[in-house]
């Protein structure tokens, strides 16, 4: 049975026990209650000691009887129509949830003068934040899309009651609390400020993991207080599992934005992503389409860049293509003579001299649009005339199913020294990625920084590290220094991984590696367009510029090229940069890592960038038999690899 009371608050009944004939007389020896004692024990329900000081033992008498007719059942029905409301996701997305959700709650804690808000907690960043379910409120935030830092908004106590205990925190006498404190709490100043008088605070957690805060506030002095908190705990868990589920349903929402918007993250830099994501959501619920997602930006963090690119590889490609080219041409010549002798038709003559020319400019005058010429010569000269062959001339077909068995159906060309590139270039890069991927892992519980590796003809990283990206007042140079080294060292990994296991390729090639050192701090920047991070400015692309070209780059006086295989190559610029890595260099030299050739070279000036400089010096190649153990030079290394 429901009705609404004079008070306006729907109440439901089941039984009622009429205590009218029950006298409570207090004993001669008991202390009365004074309004001091009430207030106190308003705010301290929990306090046994305090209850039983103010209500000793055999200090009150019970005389009379009871009726019982129905009883009030106003509670369980409140919290089952919460845990109902909660449940459903249709209708925390209702504009009018809240208001039903308050009228909820004024019944469940029999209370008109009473609003409901809610806010989510942050805990990477120790933030309130609200909550974009529609028309939820919190009178915390105050309309601040951006979240408030707990520390600075609550007192000490109220922090710890909250964030770290996780227990209710309640203030009957907002205005009297303001007065103690000398209004030094800011979230109390401004519930004060609005009209409120009390409040609860609710703490939703998941065992240890907080979630946010329910916000119960109250314009009537001493409504909200510590025994109307306790009543709470029978809808707590009802609301820590909306709480969850909406949480899950947002970061899933955050990953499918940061999914469109940008790309695969990495977790060194998801935050900012998230943050982004977060604001992202909050714009398009205001402006719609017109709202655009947030410039990534993190500055002053110190970029590392390596590479080991595999040497000759456009020659290689080349070589490979030529070869391929070559034998297709043969085996269409043979098909085309044979054909001219079955018929003397004056196109198998054309024909004849297509493939003669087009075999001397591939053997002896490659060019960059031969490769072109000759599948297009292919693909709409000879490809139609086979297939007709094939059809009408019986004498020819044996040749012919011999040529297309010799060639890739997909591509229509023969792909087999071209198939032989291509794999070993592939298992170069998955070999070479998969020691600096495993070796990452180490270096990100060394300190946290931001990582991408690509794979080209080769496998080339960046790596910036700072303040910014760890979002913690912990960075020191020292860790970037470790970073520098730790480097140097998988770079010489990788290159051990390579040349221990080049005779297992199908192609035979080398590598070279080098590393660029910038000695300066910069600014990255996530371009939206291409999904990924680049420098941000005109004066930190410079690092971009020689970046892109000093491995192609001279010895100073020289045409040789400052990377070569068997060595590795350290550029930079600046002479503190050079003892550093000397000093890095001398330590792998007694690690037996590096040999004993150092050069100090210059370079020659590359277009807008000059007085850069390199420290090359040999590796040392680790036997992997554990029965064996020797290392070696890179001259040693071809010479045992070919006997």
């Amino acid at each position: 049975m429901k009705y609404r009371d004079v008070n306006g608050i729907i109440k439901s009944y089941k039984i009622l026990y009429n205590a009218d004939f029950i006298e409570i007389t207090r004993n001669k020896n008991t202390k009365p209650i004074t309004k001091e004692d009430y207030k106190e024990l308003l705010d301290n329900f929990d306090n046994i000691n305090l209850w039983k000081e103010k209500f000793p033992p055999r200090s009150y008498e019970f005389k009379g009887f009871v009726i019982s007719n129905i009883f009030d059942i106003t509670a369980d029905q409140s919290i089952s129509n919460i845990k109902s409301s909660l449940i459903a996701k249709e209708k925390r997305k209702d504009q009018q949830f809240m208001a039903n959700f308050k009228s909820i709650f004024q019944s469940f804690l029999g209370m008109t003068d009473l609003d409901v808000g809610f806010c989510v907690y942050n805990h990477r960043e120790d933030i309130l934040m609200p909550v974009y379910d529609a028309g939820v409120y919190s009178f915390l935030l105050d309309n601040n899309v951006k979240g408030k830092d707990c520390k600075k908004i609550f007192c000490s106590n109220s922090y710890k009651t909250l964030f770290q205990d996780k227990t209710f925190y309640s203030v009957s006498d907002i205005d009297g609390f303001n007065k103690k404190v000398e209004g030094k709490v800011p979230q109390m100043k401004l519930l004060g400020a609005k009209g409120y008088k009390s409040t609860i605070l609710a703490p939703i957690a998941d065992g240890d993991n907080l979630l946010g805060i329910l916000e119960l506030v109250s314009k009537t002095k001493r409504a909200l207080n510590s025994v109307v908190a306790n009543k709470l705990v029978d809808v707590m868990p009802y609301i820590v599992a909306a709480v969850k589920r909406s949480r899950q349903d947002e970061e899933h929402l955050i990953e499918a934005v940061i999914q469109r918007e940008c790309t695969a993250i990495h977790p060194s830099v998801k935050w900012k992503f998230e943050a982004a994501a977060r604001q992202f959501l909050i714009d398009e619920q205001k402006h719609g389409e017109e709202a655009s997602f947030g410039k990534i930006l993190f500055r002053d963090v110190y970029p590392l860049f390596g590479q080991i690119d595999v040497k000759g590889s456009s020659d290689a490609r080349n070589k490979a293509t030529q070869k391929d080219l070559a034998l297709q041409l043969m085996l269409i010549g043979k098909i085309i003579e044979k054909a001219f002798e079955m018929e003397k038709l004056p196109i198998f003559e054309k024909l004849k001299f297509e493939i003669e020319s087009l075999s001397e400019e591939i053997n002896n005058d490659f060019k960059v649009d031969s490769e072109q010429r000759a599948t297009s010569f292919f693909r709409h000269e000879i490809e139609p005339l086979f297939k007709f062959q094939l059809n009408n001339k019986p004498t020819l077909k044996a040749i012919i199913e011999d040529y297309y068995s010799k060639i890739d159906g997909n591509l229509g060309l023969i792909y087999y020294y071209r198939k032989n590139y291509d794999d070993t270039i592939m298992l170069i890069n998955k070999n070479m990625s998969s020691v600096i991927d495993k070796e990452q892992v180490k270096a990100q519980k060394m300190y946290p920084h931001f990582f991408e590796r690509f794979k080209t003809d080769g496998v080339e990283h960046n790596m910036y590290i700072g303040e910014s990206i760890t979002k913690e007042n912990s960075f020191n140079t020292i860790y970037l220094y470790n970073l520098r080294l730790w480097q140097l060292q998988v770079m010489c990994k990788m290159e051990n991984e390579f040349y221990t296991n080049r005779d297992k390729y199908p192609l035979s090639l080398d590598v070279a590696s080098m590393i660029l050192v910038f000695n300066q701090s910069l600014s990255i920047r996530f371009r939206m367009d291409e999904k990924l991070f680049d420098v941000d400015g005109t004066y930190n692309a410079r690092y971009e510029v020689v970046k892109k070209r000093v491995d192609k780059a001279n010895i100073k006086g020289t045409k040789e090229r400052v990377t070569t295989h068997g060595k590795i190559t350290i550029v930079y610029s600046q002479e503190e940069d050079e003892i550093e890595y000397l000093q890095y260099v001398n330590f792998l030299q007694s690690k037996k890592v590096t040999g004993d050739t150092v050069e100090v070279l210059e370079l020659e000036d590359l277009q807008g960038v000059t007085g850069l400089k390199a420290i090359r010096v040999n590796l040392l190649y680790q036997n992997h038999d554990t029965q064996k153990k020797e290392f070696y030079t890179y001259e040693d290394l071809m010479k045992e690899l070919n006997d």
